[in-house]
């Protein structure tokens, strides 16, 4: 059982994501925080998973509650994804900075949020379409003219069938859309690009696609 804590300044929101996550039957939600000072307090004495994280929050927002539970906990532990409408860029790539292992749209459906937490909590990293998008927008902008060599390094380790799969998630597909594309299950494309992230040493799917750009190998 996946236990989630959500995390949304809005009671609606939190009364929404619950309803669709209780309805799962290996998800369980075992808490819910109004702040993000009040999730850091909550995840000293409460056993969870995965945190659903809102983005903006007064007070204490996503960011800065993500930034000071990675200071006590490690990802191993207890993964985060930040769920926002990708309005703000820069306050996304803080929070990937600050220890964010997944980003979700807060348009997704049922089925790509549950398959978020599924796939955070199995130790990948969730990338809706959306996030892909918002984010080769980001490193497009901000990619030096010059590639990283210690990046293009590691990433001429990856396979034929790696490097197809990262290019494929730079460019926002889903595990069964490149499933489909290259004719193999979703398990092996997942299988490809945790094989990848661990090559290149990247986090999760955010950071793979942020890397893959500074090596020169997305364009």
């Amino acid at each position: 059982m996946i236990r989630v804590l959500i995390v949304d300044d809005q009671e609606m929101i939190r009364v929404g994501l619950r309803a669709i996550l209780d309805a799962q039957s290996n998800i369980s939600v075992v808490g819910e925080a109004g702040d993000g000072l009040q999730a850091v307090r909550m995840l000293e004495n409460l056993a969870v998973d995965v945190v659903l994280m809102d983005i903006r929050m007064p007070g204490v927002d996503g960011v800065e509650a993500t930034r000071r539970i990675r200071q006590n906990i490690p990802a191993e532990d207890v993964r985060i994804i930040i769920l926002t409408t990708f309005d703000h860029d820069e306050t996304v790539f803080a929070a990937l900075r600050a220890g964010a292992n997944g980003f979700l749209s807060k348009g997704v459906g049922p089925a790509e949020l549950s398959a978020g937490i599924e796939e955070v909590a199995a130790g990948g990293g969730a990338l809706s379409a959306t996030a892909a998008a918002a984010l080769i927008d980001k490193v497009a902008d901000e990619r030096p003219a010059e590639t990283d060599p210690a990046l293009a390094q590691r990433f001429s380790a990856l396979t034929p069938k790696e490097r197809e799969v990262v290019l494929a998630i730079a460019k926002g597909q889903s595990n069964q859309q490149i499933a489909e594309t290259m004719f193999v299950s979703p398990f092996t494309v997942k299988t490809h690009a945790n094989r990848a992230m661990t090559k290149v040493g990247a986090r999760d799917r955010a950071q793979l696609v942020a890397f893959a750009y500074r090596s020169g190998l997305a364009q």
